[in-house]
């Protein structure tokens, strides 16, 4: 029996056995109503609502703090005796490379196609409220984080969820939380394995092979499906062995590095047609507002950058609050601020350079997915660059590689936690995970488990529910923690020295020492 066989009848036992639970789950989970023609998720509109509720909640913090936020990136406020694992840079850096990946470069195509070019419109105002909402979730992430004896950190909703619900309602509070935590763990567990691990692998073989010649090519074989995932599972086992130290040293490079290759490729597209620049953005706002051929006119185009945007930036998911506890910090709210710049970076940034990039090079591919034919978004993104950089296909297959390798990583160090709350911290256990994990990373090259897949981005966002209540209820001890570390920040500038005793930098920013919503 050949490999092709092999993986073909796993595939088709797996889609069989699983199929009516993930159809019954994501029938639940994205459960949509029809409002003036458009198709509205209900679980889009829980997390658009979020954004605007905390945005409102602590005053346009993500505008007001946005400075801020970047001073303490740069390492103005550190705490050099912090109990942590990793600088701020390093923790964002990290929470990005999980976010960050294929839904910014084919996600991004697929919803300027549906949506048309306004949805790039509402997918940056998305992106903007769902800053807000990753403030709250991390600073409650760095608050109730555990510090272990050995120095490591662990923290997420599995944390905060049990010890902030107790902390504010007693012991109705304190057993909700554990429940509660006992299923934060088993999605974030579960999404880690399939979602972050398989998928991103699967869709990265699938992208090399492409570019290689196809199924006839050298990387088209089975031989070199199982080549690829052993490469990869060989690189992810090897930096999961150093922990979140050995994740965060990986991604603060591999980050920035194809994050700014990317941004280059397309500024350089749009410099080239710097002449359509103009057209572009009134495309972008006159399809916002008035839209063609989208379905449910401006409530289409807006539902689907939000939708965009909420699945690129995971705001409100609970899963960035992972690596963002292992901040060196004493002050949660920092990181909060920290982590506020994610959904920038993430989607106003790259999701909207994306956008811009295809709607100005405006490719025969994007036009004939908007007529309604079955074009992959990579394909068309990839086009995109090749109407000026006809060799770009190749630097994007490369980058598709890290963006999905980093978000492996990152995901792996979310399911670990997930795991170690659930199994214990032993040596033994985490083993037996990395083991597993290593393996389904294998597997993502051979295996498309689709199924399974589907049934992960359900899991996902169901967790969203259950956090964001959480986030709710704990919102007034977050506006505590915000107001304790501006009033710290206050005091070092009329102290004049950093923390390290180094004087000021010079910068004589006003901050407020209270939130007043």
């Amino acid at each position: 029996m050949s490999l092709d066989s092999i993986t073909q009848n796993i595939d088709e036992s797996v889609s069989g056995f699983f199929e009516p639970i993930a159809g019954w789950l994501g029938d639940i989970v994205f459960y949509s109503v029809t409002i003036a023609g458009a198709d509205v998720p209900l679980i889009v509109t829980w997390l658009a609502l979020a954004g605007i509720v905390f945005t409102g909640w602590f005053g346009f913090v993500q505008v007001r703090k946005f400075r801020l936020a970047v001073d303490v990136v740069r390492g103005k406020y550190d705490d050099k005796d912090s109990a942590g694992e990793v600088n701020h840079f390093q923790a964002l850096t990290a929470a990005v490379s999980g976010t960050v990946g294929l839904g910014n470069i084919a996600g991004v195509a697929v919803a300027v196609s549906i949506g048309g070019a306004g949805a790039t419109f509402w997918m940056i105002l998305c992106g903007l409220l769902g800053m807000a909402t990753k403030f709250v979730e991390v600073t409650l992430g760095v608050k109730y984080r555990e510090v272990h004896a050995d120095g490591t950190v662990s923290g997420g909703p599995m944390h905060y969820l049990p010890k902030g619900l107790a902390e504010r309602f007693g012991k109705n509070g304190k057993s909700l939380g554990k429940v509660l935590a006992v299923l934060a763990s088993i999605m974030i567990l579960f999404f880690g394995l399939f979602g972050g691990n398989l998928f991103q692998v699967n869709q990265s073989y699938a992208q090399l092979v492409s570019v290689t010649g196809g199924e006839d090519g050298m990387m088209g074989s089975s031989g070199g499906a199982l080549f690829f995932g052993i490469l990869v599972a060989a690189l992810v086992g090897i930096v999961l062995l150093g922990g979140i130290r050995s994740i965060a040293a990986v991604t603060s490079r591999l980050v920035p590095a194809m994050a700014g290759i990317y941004i280059v490729a397309c500024l350089v597209v749009i410099l080239v047609n710097v002449t359509a620049v103009p057209a572009a953005i009134g495309t972008i706002i006159e399809g916002a507002f008035n839209p063609e051929g989208v379905a449910g006119g401006i409530l289409g185009a807006l539902i689907i950058g939000f939708r965009r945007a909420a699945f690129s930036n995971e705001a409100g998911l609970g899963s960035a609050p992972i690596a963002h506890s292992a901040v060196k910090t004493k002050h949660p709210a920092s990181e909060g601020l920290v982590a506020l710049l994610e959904p920038f970076i993430d989607t106003v940034i790259i999701c909207t350079m994306t956008a811009l990039t295809i709607v100005i090079a405006n490719p025969a591919s994007w036009g004939e997915a908007r007529d309604g034919e079955s074009i992959g978004g990579v394909t068309i993104t990839s086009d995109a660059f090749a109407t000026v950089l006809p060799w770009f296909p190749y630097i994007l297959t490369i980058a598709v590689m890290l963006f999905a390798i980093s978000t492996v990583l990152t995901w792996g160090y979310y399911g670990l936690k997930a795991w170690t709350y659930l199994f214990g911290r032993s040596r033994t256990s985490e083993i037996v995970y990395k083991s597993l994990y290593t393996l389904l990373a294998v597997a993502g090259s051979l295996l498309t488990l689709q199924t399974l897949i589907d049934l992960a981005d359900a899991v996902l966002f169901m967790l969203a529910v259950i956090n964001i209540i959480g986030l709710y209820l704990l919102a007034p001890v977050v506006k505590r923690e915000l107001n304790n570390f501006l009033e710290y920040v206050r005091t070092r500038k009329a102290g004049g020295t950093d923390g390290s005793g180094n004087g000021d930098d010079g910068d004589k920013d006003d901050e407020s020492a209270t939130v007043t919503v």
